[in-house]
């Protein structure tokens, strides 16, 4: 069975363009031109959204919110292709639950490899055989499963990398990892971001757990470690 992209752009050339390109590449493409539209065509079940940000009816930063917060599209991998290019608009693009952000103009070949690796991520984790799908660790309970944390038996939402980085910091309490070694393990080597993007989660996340906040260590000018309460 193909693998189905939903591919969302309100220029129908690029969709067209691109459309063509992921075709001869073998996968399913399934299009929509607004955010809205995205959102309906959620029932062909794709496996990867390539979402624009700048779209009539709703945008990309809005229909993404909306997909993240249907369970069964909680992982499916989204990548924002966009003509936005500042660090802020990369960051609120992550923070609000993409797994990758790319500049217009890319060629046809950069993103089939950029779709692949997205792919490739998801595979991996659905391949995992780790032990235990849940951390307890005092107040809190982090569900890898359910991408579901809750404080003190409050459920409280994280979008998901901020979920991805709390959970792989408190898989490996008392453990110091630096910023690049963080970006690389969640993101992936063929994502690009930069590194204070991992400062802008941390102090998101850090928000959330609220009077817990300090069980994330900043160590300064190394990175992060999650206190080894044991």
């Amino acid at each position: 069975m193909k693998t189905k992209i939903l591919l969302v752009d309100d220029e129908k050339d690029i969709v067209e363009f691109l459309q063509y390109n992921l075709s001869n590449e073998g996968f399913k493409v399934i299009t929509a031109f607004n955010g809205q539209e995205a959102l309906d065509k959620l029932s062909q079940k794709p496996d990867l959204i390539i979402l624009d940000v700048m779209m009539p009816k709703m945008d990309g930063y809005e229909a993404c919110g909306r997909i993240r917060a249907i369970d069964e599209f909680k992982n499916t991998p989204v990548i924002f292709l966009t003509a936005k290019s500042s660090e802020l608009d990369e960051v609120h693009g992550l923070n609000i639950g993409a797994d990758d952000f790319i500049q217009k103009p890319i060629s046809p070949k950069k993103l089939i490899a950029r779709v692949k690796s997205n792919l490739r991520k998801i595979e991996s984790a659905q391949a995992e055989t780790v032990g235990e799908s849940e951390i307890v660790i005092g107040p809190l309970v982090i569900n890898r499963d359910k991408y579901e944390v809750t404080i003190k038996g409050k459920l409280v939402f994280f979008p998901k990398k901020e979920f991805e980085i709390l959970y792989y910091l408190a898989s490996n309490p008392g453990k110091v990892f630096d910023r690049e070694k963080i970006l690389s393990d969640v993101w992936g080597d063929d994502v690009y971001v930069v590194a204070r993007t991992i400062d802008v989660h941390v102090r998101k996340i850090r928000e959330k757990l609220d009077k817990f906040a300090d069980i994330i260590e900043t160590i300064k000018g190394v990175g992060y470690r999650f206190k080894n309460l044991e």
